[in-house]
C-alpha cells in the first residue's frame, strides 16, 4: 500500500514539473518575441501638389503623402508596434485622414480627418503579415484616394522561413487616373482616362517615350508587392510570357497559391506575387482588363544577366525629383 501511495504521489510530482516546464518555455518563447518586436515612428504630411503622370509631361493636380504619389512604403514585421503621426499643413485647402488597412483600431476615433493647421497620431500593432493598403479616409473619399492619397504597408512574416527568400522585390500600386481632378462625379460614373502603375501612365514601359523598367536576371525569384488603390476597377494582374509561381492573397504566407495565369484583386485589396523568370527577355506585368492595360497599365519586367539591384518604387526619368525610400528598413537592411 506505501508502495502504490509513493509512486502516485511520484507520478503527480513528475507531471507537475512537466507542465512548469512547458509553461516557463512557453513564457520564454513569448518574451523572446516581445524582444525582438520593434516600435516605428512614422510621420506623414499631407501634401497637395502637382506631380508628372507620364513621358509626355502630362502635370496633375495631386493630394499626396509626402508629396509621393503613391505615398512612401512602410515597412515593418508581424508583431511591430506603428505610432503614427498624420500632419496636414495650414498651407493646404483640404482636410485629410489616413486609414492603415494593417490596423485593427477604432474607426471613429483614429481614421476621422483633420483640417487644415491640424495633426493626429494613433498606435496600433501589425498582429497579421501581409501587404495592405493604406489611404485618406476624408469625404469625399473617392475624390482623395482617385487624386493620390495611398500607399502600401508590407507587414514581413515574423517567421522568414514561411516562404521562399525572394531575389528581388518590387511594389506596384494600381489606380485610376481621372483627367479633371476636381469631376467628383466622373468618378463616381467610373469615367477613368488611364490606368496607373505607381503614379504613372505606362511608367515602365520602356518601349514607350520616357517610360522606365523593372530589371531582374534569370533565375531569380521576383516578389511584387502588389496593391489596388482603385477606386473602383479591378485588376486582373497577369505575367505575359510566365506563370505565377505562388500567389499569396492579402500577402500572407499562409494564403498560398501555385501555379497561377491571372489573380484578381479588387479595389482596396492586395496580394503578393512571386516568378522566376527563367529566360532573358521582356515580360509585361498587365491587368488583363485590356481597357486598363492599354490606357497606362504595363510594367515591363526586362530579364537579363546585367540587371542591378533596385529600389521597391524605381523612378522613372519624367519623375518630379521627390524620395522614393521607404519609410522604415526592410528587416536585416
Amino acid at each position: 500500500m506505501q508502495e502504490q501511495t509513493w509512486q502516485h504521489n511520484h507520478r503527480r510530482r513528475r507531471c507537475k514539473t512537466a507542465s512548469l516546464l512547458g509553461v516557463t518555455l512557453g513564457l520564454v518563447a513569448g518574451m523572446a518575441f516581445s524582444a525582438q518586436a520593434k516600435t516605428h515612428d512614422v510621420q506623414m504630411t499631407a501634401v497637395e501638389t502637382d506631380i508628372v503622370i507620364d513621358g509626355g509631361g502630362e502635370k496633375y493636380a495631386a493630394w499626396t503623402f509626402n508629396g509621393q504619389f503613391p505615398g512612401p512604403v512602410v515597412r515593418v514585421t508581424e508583431g511591430d508596434t506603428i505610432n503614427f503621426t498624420l500632419t496636414n499643413p495650414a498651407t493646404n485647402k483640404n482636410p485629410h485622414a489616413m486609414d492603415f488597412h494593417a490596423a485593427e483600431i477604432d474607426f471613429l476615433k483614429n481614421y476621422r480627418a483633420v483640417n487644415a493647421g491640424e495633426s493626429i497620431s494613433f498606435t496600433f500593432v501589425a498582429k497579421k503579415p501581409g501587404v495592405f493598403f493604406y489611404h485618406c479616409g476624408a469625404p469625399p473619399m473617392i475624390q482623395h484616394v482617385a487624386r493620390g492619397m495611398f500607399g502600401a504597408i508590407i507587414v514581413d512574416p515574423k517567421d522568414a522561413k514561411v516562404w521562399p527568400k525572394a531575389d528581388r522585390e518590387y511594389v506596384l500600386v494600381q489606380s485610376e487616373y481621372y483627367k479633371n481632378p476636381n469631376d467628383v462625379q466622373a468618378m463616381f460614373d467610373r469615367k477613368y482616362d488611364g490606368i496607373m502603375f505607381n503614379g504613372g501612365i505606362f511608367k515602365y514601359h520602356p518601349f514607350v517615350t520616357g517610360g522606365g523598367k523593372l530589371d531582374a536576371k534569370p533565375g531569380e525569384r521576383v516578389r511584387i508587392y502588389f496593391v489596388n488603390a482603385g477606386p473602383n476597377e479591378f485588376s486582373s494582374f497577369h505575367p505575359i510570357g510566365e506563370i505565377w509561381d505562388n500567389v499569396y492573397e492579402s500577402g500572407n504566407p499562409a494564403n498560398n497559391l501555385k501555379g497561377v495565369q491571372t489573380y484578381v484583386v479588387g479595389p482596396g485589396s492586395a496580394a503578393t506575387f512571386d516568378v522566376v523568370v527563367e529566360s532573358a527577355g521582356a515580360y509585361p506585368l498587365v491587368t488583363h482588363s485590356l481597357t486598363g492595360a492599354l490606357r497606362g497599365a504595363i510594367a515591363v519586367l526586362l530579364a537579363g544577366p546585367d540587371a542591378k539591384p533596385a529600389p521597391l518604387m524605381p523612378m522613372v526619368p519624367w519623375e518630379l525629383p521627390t524620395s522614393k525610400t521607404e519609410t522604415t528598413p526592410p528587416p536585416g537592411h
